[in-house]
């Protein structure tokens, strides 16, 4: 392979990989946004973005509603599942004195209620992808081949990461989140309800999974086992770091672009083995990820 050729794959891996990097850097985001107030891992992350796909698919498919309506409903019913989830299940768990463990088997059994959901109803006997919001014309930049839609994927994704962020540091709202994802106890002693501030943040993580779905959904087959995509948002918020919410940007965009270079320059078989070597590598030599911090106690 010639300098041209190895230069001109590696400009399409990166393009490429910072497309499909940015939805994995979302989904991070939920992943890292509910451990920081919760402590729990949600392993129900990956069903819950594929209840948003079925959920836009249904409404834009069966009840023929357009994209405009489609949308905003999506994105509240699947923030809708996520409060109630928090609500009805994870706060009683708590209130009984459940520990790490049982809160973590409570979001298993929501991955597989929501999987048995849709396996019911008979909506994922036929792969479906949701019809393109834009047109996928060829974009050429630089030597690489990008679509309108990747365009679009990307710059939808970096706008939802900006409004998070200024979210997250400009609102009452998110400074409250991030309160109680650094102290809980002191947040409750100023008066910030820990019930309320938890089931929005599962809300949030709910409506950044469906955004995350019909993003990339029209590039991909939805199924009930789409959820394994979850496992690539866990490998970015283990190699950005899993209490940092950059580093969980960060980390996606990694996996995005290293998964992309391994199928265009190794094999596409290889693709799967990836994100696995990524987590290893990092758990060796940076434990805490690329931006997290030294592990700290928290307390009052």
């Amino acid at each position: 392979m010639s300098f041209s050729d190895i230069w001109l794959v590696l400009q399409q891996g990166v393009l490429s990989g910072l497309v499909t990097g940015s939805v994995y850097a979302l989904l991070a985001i939920a992943i890292v946004s509910v451990f920081k107030t919760t402590d729990v891992p949600n392993f129900a992350q990956g069903e819950i973005f594929m209840i948003g796909g079925y959920v836009a698919l249904t409404l834009l498919l069966v009840a023929g509603l357009p994209f405009a309506v489609v949308i905003p409903l999506t994105l509240a019913a699947v923030a809708l599942i996520g409060a109630l989830f928090q609500k009805v299940v994870m706060e009683r768990v708590t209130h009984s004195r459940g520990v790490g463990v049982q809160l973590v088997i409570a979001t298993l059994g929501l991955a597989y209620l929501l999987k048995g959901v849709v396996r019911q109803t008979g909506l994922g006997d036929t792969p479906r992808s949701l019809p393109p919001l834009v047109s996928t014309d060829a974009v050429i930049i630089g030597d690489a081949v990008l679509t309108r839609l990747d365009i679009v994927i990307f710059g939808v994704a970096v706008t939802v990461m900006l409004l998070l962020y200024l979210m997250f540091n400009r609102t009452r709202i998110g400074k409250a989140m991030r309160a109680v994802g650094m102290n809980p106890k002191a947040s409750q002693i100023v008066g910030i309800r820990l019930s309320r501030i938890r089931m929005m943040v599962w809300a949030l993580s709910g409506l950044i999974s469906a955004v995350a779905a019909i993003l990339i959904t029209p590039k991909i087959l939805i199924t009930p086992d789409i959820a394994h995509i979850a496992i690539l948002a866990y490998a970015a918020a283990i190699v950005g770091g899993f209490t940092s919410l950059p580093g969980a940007v960060l980390g996606g965009l990694v996996v995005g672009i290293v998964e992309n270079l391994v199928g265009l320059f190794i094999s596409t078989n290889a693709i799967v083995v990836a994100p696995f070597l990524l987590i290893l590598v990092t758990l060796v030599v940076r434990p805490q990820g690329l931006l997290g911090g030294k592990p700290q106690v928290k307390k009052v």
